[in-house]
């Protein structure tokens, strides 16, 4: 029996276990919200069957980057990854993991090109229904990744997958517009699972190690999902498999042209009392008044800045000396530090724009410090 097959069929008989009435059967159907075009993956599956190279990729948060998993080959991808190489064995699966924790698609849209397309995937994996808002604006930038991976020259597959938070809430209702927009599979561990919590039938803890994070059984659940749709397909593989036009976007095409600058990457206009640090990479200062300045190309400016529960500060952030907005570098969590990524400014006109950057005086009373660390900038509409 396929090791992945086997691994989730025990997940699921120990989380029957845990609560004597759920019922294992139920769970794989309800987690296919749809098969989609399957066009693209008979497409990868048919060079797979071939022998050749196949690159299969995930993209998402930190329950993508693999979080609350005791190693890393038992995180979902990992999984998905091997039922690839059980299924085709003459082919050669490579593996690209390009998740980063506490991060949404608006900051995947903008690496997208250096985390995930310089590795040419075949297949794609995207998972940011929970660390995203279930609103329009994150749809726009889901769809803007979507057509970055669809757009490629070797027609990449991608598969939707909506994990949960504690509530049994996710972004599905808007990021699944944009996967019925483009005739995506769409594999939701939330529908599989979230009804048989509500009815008492599964514990919530058999399944998951805290609030948002998949445990092991819960990885394995996901992967086994994500492979349900994966047999599916496969029985169809000797279908006409031409891919469909791109269609015009749902939304935006906006985060479909993006670019981003690491602090590295960035030279100042001008700057008083800011530094570079090479070791963690980003742009510091904690001198209240201090000013740096850059120049970036775009429609849309994000900013990145560090934000964790030490002597941190606030910044007050302009484009072209438009409204200030001001981000604190201070949280009162305490389970770690993470990168937020943040839209300054939009329907910017195009060509180059420049941000300022101020440190404040003001301060989170919880901080004992001033300190404020820019990871980076980032732009969409870029021309």
């Amino acid at each position: 029996m396929n090791p992945l097959k086997s691994a989730a069929i025990a997940a699921l008989t120990l989380l029957a276990a845990s609560t004597q009435a759920f019922e294992s059967k139920t769970v794989q159907p309800q987690s296919l919200v749809s098969t989609g075009d399957l066009s693209r993956v008979w497409q990868v599956m048919a060079k797979a069957q071939r022998g050749e190279k196949v690159t299969v990729a995930v993209i998402g948060g930190s329950i993508t980057q693999g979080a609350k998993a005791s190693k890393p080959e038992l995180r979902y991808g990992n999984l998905m990854a091997d039922w690839w190489r059980k299924a085709f064995p003459k082919a050669q699966i490579e593996f690209v993991n390009a998740g980063v924790g506490a991060t949404g698609s608006n900051f995947g849209a903008l690496r997208a090109r250096r985390d995930l397309l310089a590795h040419n995937p075949d297949f794609v994996v995207v998972e940011y229904g929970v660390n995203d808002g279930n609103t329009q604006a994150a749809a726009e930038t889901l769809e803007g990744l979507t057509r970055q991976i669809l757009k490629q020259p070797n027609q990449p597959a991608v598969v939707q997958l909506f994990m949960m938070h504690q509530g049994g809430g996710n972004a599905q209702e808007w990021h699944s517009k944009v996967g019925v927009h483009y005739s995506l599979p769409i594999v939701s561990y939330r529908d599989a699972l979230w009804p048989e919590i509500k009815a008492g039938r599964l514990a919530w803890e058999a399944v998951m190690a805290d609030e948002v994070h998949p445990n092991d059984l819960g990885h394995a659940c996901a992967a086994e999902f994500v492979a349900y749709l994966l047999e599916i397909a496969k029985q169809g593989m000797d279908k006409p498999a031409a891919a469909q036009p791109l269609p015009a976007p749902l939304f935006s095409d906006l985060y479909e042209h993006t670019s981003l600058f690491e602090a590295p990457e960035l030279k100042p206009l001008s700057n008083s009392g800011w530094t570079l640090d090479k070791t963690w990479k980003n742009w510091v200062s904690d001198k209240p008044g201090s000013v740096i300045e850059f120049e970036i190309n775009g429609t849309a400016i994000f900013s990145m800045h560090f934000v964790i529960k030490r002597p941190m500060g606030k910044a007050k952030l302009q484009v072209d000396g438009g409204a200030p907005v001001v981000y604190d570098g201070w949280f009162n969590q305490t389970w770690g530090g993470y990168r937020c990524t943040n839209l300054l400014a939009k329907d910017l006109k195009p060509g180059k724009h420049t941000v300022r950057i101020e440190l404040l005086e003001e301060k989170n009373p919880g901080s004992d410090g001033h300190e404020f660390k820019l990871f980076g900038l980032g732009a969409a509409g870029v021309q």
